[in-house]
């Protein structure tokens, strides 16, 4: 019989899949995992032009956080390499890439993910990559 723990981390290992084999489009996968209340997020805190990517609490705000990533980037690859878990706690170390729709420049990214776990479902989250390539590569260049 598995620990609640292992279960948690099978459940990610699997949302990881998905998000990286349909390239962003399973969102729902994501928020099947989530409590109805939950601190969800982002090293980037909404900088701009990434502000989609700022706090979330619930499900609907974490749908638009997914959602405007996916619109506005083109995944090149993700790759979810370790887990580590220990008490409710279980960290994704991995890395990414990819594209803005909007400037075509491209990011690669060292990638770690912190979530916490409560009674099987996900009550945070916190996201950390390099957000000052990613801030590059959203931003035009602009004209001196």
């Amino acid at each position: 019989m598995t620990s609640e723990l292992e279960q948690n981390v099978e459940k990610l290992r699997h949302a990881y899949r998905m998000w990286r084999d349909t390239k962003g489009d399973s969102v729902d996968i994501w928020l099947s995992l989530c409590a109805n209340e939950i601190a969800f997020g982002s090293l980037i805190q909404g900088a701009s032009p990434m502000e989609y990517m700022n706090f979330a609490t619930t499900r609907e705000d974490i749908r638009d956080y997914l959602t405007n990533i996916v619109d506005n980037w083109e995944m090149l690859e993700f790759e979810a390499e370790h887990f580590v878990a220990q008490g409710d706690r279980i960290v994704m170390l991995g890395y990414c890439s990819w594209k803005s729709r909007a400037t075509g420049k491209s990011v690669w990214t060292p990638k770690a993910d912190s979530w916490r776990f409560k009674d099987g479902k996900a009550v945070e989250f916190y996201e950390f990559f390099d957000t000052a390539r990613a801030l590059a590569a959203a931003r035009p260049d602009e004209l001196h």
